[in-house]
């Protein structure tokens, strides 16, 4: 009798089991995949990243930037990356390219899914001009800095107008005949433009050497050599607005390059407008409340931001 049981209960485990499904049968076949996204898309000559938005179900729009300086024209702007979502299909693929040679400056990317439902994207490209590139005259050389602003002892001060606290020859206003010119040479992968940077001499054929002579004499290079002398290298991240400087020894420094017609509020009443146009950096001086109200404190121990003004050529 027990080995009945024993058998009819062997019986009913195989039955059970033959009657479950196989959990890997319905993933492997695709039946629960209806994604249909595009998470990451790039053209050539695209600037920054693309900005993708799933408007709906079966919609989306995608805006890409592109460098109008390298195409000659909108009508064939070639793919040169797309991710889809797992095991989603387009109906335009790496290699190929697009048409944006219309009113709208748009194309239209199907992508669909395992199971076969579809959503359009809407791809808008945006025509896109460096904005930095070009040769510029160095027309001021300005410093917003000091320990302890709210008890006045914060300024904005032109380097030039405080001429006994530099060398007499080789100061700041050394930079005062320079030129600046910057090209594009291409782009990242990660759509950063990217190009050579030329600080010329100009005639008196020299560069600041940033000393404070005064008591007690102070190396400030490394607050205010920002651009290199001679010829470097720049590069433009557009989600962050930083502008990277590379030297000829490696070295980098970042700032932001201002637009013309520019107030910055600087706080504490204080505040810097940018007739044409700037680079602007942000430096870490230290507060030094025994030196408050000097030149010294403000150039050389709590120096806060620091404009090479420019003037386009």
């Amino acid at each position: 009798m027990k080995n009945t049981i024993k058998i009819f209960l062997l019986l009913a485990v195989v039955a059970q089991f033959s009657c479950v499904k196989d959990p890997f049968k319905e993933f492997e076949e695709g039946d629960w995949n209806n994604e249909r996204s595009i998470l990451n898309i790039k053209f050539e000559n695209q600037v920054g990243a693309a900005e993708i938005v799933r408007d709906g179900d079966n919609t989306g729009t995608i805006t890409v930037g592109i460098n109008v300086d390298a195409v000659p024209d909108f009508s064939n702007i070639a793919l040169s990356n797309l991710v889809l979502s797992y095991d989603a299909a387009s109906s335009v693929k790496v290699g190929e390219a697009l048409n944006f040679e219309n009113a709208s400056n748009s194309a239209v990317i199907t992508v669909t899914s395992p199971t076969g439902m579809k959503r359009d994207y809407t791809v808008i490209a945006e025509p896109f001009t460096e904005t930095i590139l070009g040769t510029y005259a160095i027309s001021n050389l300005v410093v917003w800095g000091g320990t302890g602003p709210e008890y006045g002892g914060g300024a904005v001060l032109a380097m030039t107008d405080k001429p006994w606290v530099w060398p007499e020859n080789g100061g700041p206003a050394a930079e005062m005949d320079n030129t600046i010119t910057l090209e594009l040479t291409g782009f990242t992968d990660a759509g950063n433009s990217f190009g050579t940077i030329v600080n010329n001499a100009g005639a008196d054929g020299a560069y600041a050497d940033f000393q404070y002579v005064l008591d007690p004499p102070t190396n400030v290079n490394g607050f205010y050599r920002k651009i290199p002398a001679g010829e470097g290298q720049w590069e433009r991240n557009y989600a962050t607005g930083m502008v990277t400087f590379t030297f000829a020894d490696g070295t980098t420094t970042q700032g932001v390059f201002v637009e013309s017609s520019t107030t910055v509020d600087l706080g504490f009443d204080q505040t810097k407008t940018v007739d044409n146009q700037a680079f602007q950096f942000e430096l870490n001086g230290t507060d030094d409340w025994e030196k408050i109200y000097s030149d010294y404190d403000k150039f050389v121990r709590k120096p806060r931001t620091f404009w090479i003004d420019l003037k386009r050529q």
